[in-house]
């Protein structure tokens, strides 16, 4: 685990302001890998001061949403990433090219096809997009909702 400074790129300590930290979790054949990645991501926000929050436990279920549907369908995690800014960026990286797609009708009480439509309903935006060795999927959250727990303008 480490925090990236957004001018050098250097490893900076927590506590810094946080706008513009970047801290990346490898997750390439680790087991519990959704586990691991709540608990870095809990810890980012707390660093962050973005834990006293409703919406900080929105951002714990992206995070395990895009883990376990990268560990389900996309031949595994390879990467987390979390950047603070305006917005709370979720990346996921895994090894698969194939963008995701919402299933096209879930049903009520039945396991899977949920996934994506969790991340809409929680996330600010979120998207995805392909490169060499996969892909990325991301979500956002504003960071006044990760400060107020209200969304923004309500």
């Amino acid at each position: 685990m480490e925090t990236i400074g957004p001018e050098t790129g250097d490893p900076v300590s927590a506590g810094l302001p946080i706008r513009g930290q970047r801290r990346r979790l490898a997750l390439t054949d680790v087991r519990g890998a959704v586990a691991k990645g709540r608990d870095f991501t809990r810890q980012a926000l707390r660093d962050w001061g973005w834990d006293a929050t409703e919406t900080a436990e929105d951002a714990l279920l992206l995070v395990s949403e895009l883990l376990s549907n990268a560990s389900l369908h996309a031949d595994g995690c390879h990467e987390l990433v979390l950047t603070a800014g305006e917005v709370l960026r979720i990346d996921v990286y895994d090894g698969a090219t194939t963008l995701p797609c919402r299933h096209p009708a879930p049903q009520r009480g039945i396991p899977g096809g949920h996934g994506l439509y969790i991340v809409e309903r929680v996330a600010d935006r979120w998207g995805a997009h392909a490169h060499e060795r996969g892909k990325a999927v991301w979500a956002e959250i504003e960071a006044a909702r990760l400060v107020s727990g209200r969304p923004p303008g309500r």
